[in-house]
């Protein structure tokens, strides 16, 4: 999926962030994979505590796919202000240019992964939603419970889910 994900990014990323003048480019790369950072601990951070259902909206693309819809979900808004503080802390960049580059950014690699995981009739893309839940749930061996719970078959107990989560089987 990181892999997916960092393709997204760099497909996203051409005018915010290569094309930018603010960001030098030797930071190009560095930046992309600070924005992969903030999206996959955002995502971690929201399986934790226990956001699974929310999380599962957003990538049923329930609450829509386009830029607008998407950067006023709660939880995509966590994601940007962590990526932004993320992305001036470490390469000085202003609130405006970061704030700039999420905004730019972020909503195509969202709405892409919602493509990915809403198109898994063909599977072309070897992503589903219940792959990415159990990824967020501490890998593949919560794979299967990902899938489980993102089709609505098993009601999990979250104390088991959190256990996996920091290694206790």
């Amino acid at each position: 999926m990181l892999d997916q994900l960092l393709g997204l990014i760099q497909q996203n990323s051409q005018q915010a962030i290569v094309q930018n003048p603010e960001v030098p480019n030797e930071h190009n790369e560095d930046v992309m994979h600070t924005l992969m950072g903030s999206i996959t601990g955002g995502l971690q951070q929201q399986a934790q505590n226990g956001n699974i259902s929310e999380i599962s909206n957003l990538f049923s693309g329930s609450h829509g796919a386009s830029g607008n819809a998407l950067m006023n979900n709660p939880m995509v808004s966590s994601i940007a202000s962590n990526a932004i503080s993320a992305i001036m802390q470490k390469f000085g960049l202003s609130n405006q240019v970061a704030g700039g580059i999420v905004s730019s950014v972020l909503p195509g690699v969202l709405g892409g992964l919602i493509g990915k995981l809403g198109n898994n009739n063909s599977n072309s893309s070897g992503m589903d939603l219940g792959g990415l839940l159990g990824g967020l749930l501490g890998g593949s061996n919560h794979s299967n419970l990902g899938r489980d719970m993102a089709d609505g078959k098993q009601s999990t107990d979250l104390t088991g889910m959190l256990g996996g989560l920091f290694g206790n089987k």
